[in-house]
């Protein structure tokens, strides 16, 4: 029989520690895992950040304790009076009607920007190649206007002489809307204005629920028509289910926008005609720059921080869950 040759190992070779694959993850030293480098580098951007965020808000709680008005802002020395200033706004009849008509304001808004956003995500996933690229870039057009400039050209079209508005009613035989005073009415004003947030709201929802859209597998859409499903069933077993991390996350979003929503009504009607238009953050600055009350103006601020803060719990409890599911 032909002999077994045994395998030679060199004596070099026996003494050797056996060496095993290390991921790259794993060779990086202290000095790349801990430095201080990292650390510095963002400092700036993070102490400009905190100064830029939390001391307007510190300083506002500040005077909010105070008797601050006109006279401690040209001194400076302010009397500290404690929870006097909440008081007298809780206690204000005017304040709770704001209140009331601003959470009016924000439910009208949000629930005709997540209807009209749903349908425009809906129609945009439907059409082609060119017609879809037409569509989202309307959209984004329509987002990118600037607030101001936005808000200046509602004012033209409904302008009471000038306006295209009337001019288009009266040509249709609307006679009663010739030179009609559209921001005289305060109805009128507050439908404006309703119909400017959501036109400057519609198209970042409805390409965040488009994008949502496109991440659903045609197969399910396919099964559920197999199984005799009609549309209206697909979009509420299907559809919805699948997107509702993304919709609730818009919503949020949308909630917190529309509820600040304070340049388009400064610069349209200042919160007239009357009252008409006044929500939380205007009656803030009327109240700090009409009446000179600095202590009460900085008291519904926080006030509309105070209720914003319970929205912006649910957008972070949403988001955070959205990241688990992924």
């Amino acid at each position: 029989m032909p002999a077994i040759r045994e395998r030679v190992v060199p004596r070099s070779a026996r003494h050797r520690p056996h060496r095993t694959s290390v991921p790259p993850t794993a060779r990086r030293t202290s000095r790349d895992r801990g430095g201080p480098w990292p650390y510095l580098l963002v400092a700036p951007a993070v102490l400009g950040m905190l100064y830029l965020l939390l001391y307007p808000l510190a300083r506002a709680v500040l005077i909010s304790l105070q008797d601050f008005r006109l006279r401690e802002l040209i001194t400076g020395n302010a009397r500290f009076v404690g929870f006097a200033n909440y008081q007298t706004l809780l206690t204000d009849p005017r304040f709770w009607t704001v209140v009331r008509r601003t959470f009016l304001f924000m439910a009208v808004n949000v629930v005709l920007i997540m209807l009209i956003a749903l349908l425009v995500a809906l129609m945009t996933e439907r059409l082609g190649r060119i017609w879809r690229t037409v569509v989202l870039s309307s959209l984004v057009l329509a987002w990118a206007m600037p607030v101001v400039a936005a808000t200046t050209v509602f004012q033209w079209l409904f302008h009471s002489e000038f306006g295209v508005v009337n001019w288009a009613l009266t040509s249709l035989g609307f006679d009663s809307y010739a030179r009609y005073p559209w921001f005289a009415h305060g109805t009128a004003a507050f439908a404006i204005l309703v119909i400017l947030v959501v036109w400057q709201s519609v198209p970042f929802a409805a390409i965040t629920l488009y994008s949502a859209l496109t991440t659903i597998p045609a197969e399910l859409h396919e099964s559920a028509r197999i199984d005799g499903a009609d549309a209206f069933r697909i979009l509420r077993s299907v559809t919805f289910p699948m997107i509702r991390p993304i919709v609730m996350l818009v919503l949020c979003l949308e909630v917190i926008w529309t509820f600040k929503a304070f340049v388009q009504i400064w610069v349209m009607t200042k919160g007239g005609p009357g009252e008409a238009t006044t929500i939380l953050p205007v009656y803030a600055v009327q109240t700090a720059l009409s009446s000179q009350r600095y202590d009460l103006g900085s008291a519904a601020s926080m006030v509309t921080v105070v209720l914003m803060s319970g929205v912006l719990v649910l957008y972070f409890r949403q988001m955070f869950r959205q990241e688990n599911e992924i």
